[in-house]
């Protein structure tokens, strides 16, 4: 399951916002506010998100338990 708090702190403490973050990962900005509603992303979004975010535990946020 998606820790989508804390995924969200991640670009925030990059000065980032989540419009920067839906172009970061080529997706329009309303496209990535229903994937994170649901709770699911793409693997190639989770790539470039750690990648880009400079995510150090991407299990924490991308595989979290309930």
């Amino acid at each position: 399951m998606l820790n989508v708090n804390a995924l969200k702190a991640e670009w925030v403490k990059k000065g980032l916002t989540q419009q920067d973050v839906a172009h970061m990962v080529g997706i329009s900005p309303k496209t990535l506010s229903l994937q994170l509603k649901r709770g699911i992303l793409g693997s190639d979004t989770i790539e470039i998100l750690i990648k880009e975010l400079e995510i150090k535990n991407p299990v924490e946020i991308f595989f979290a338990q309930r």
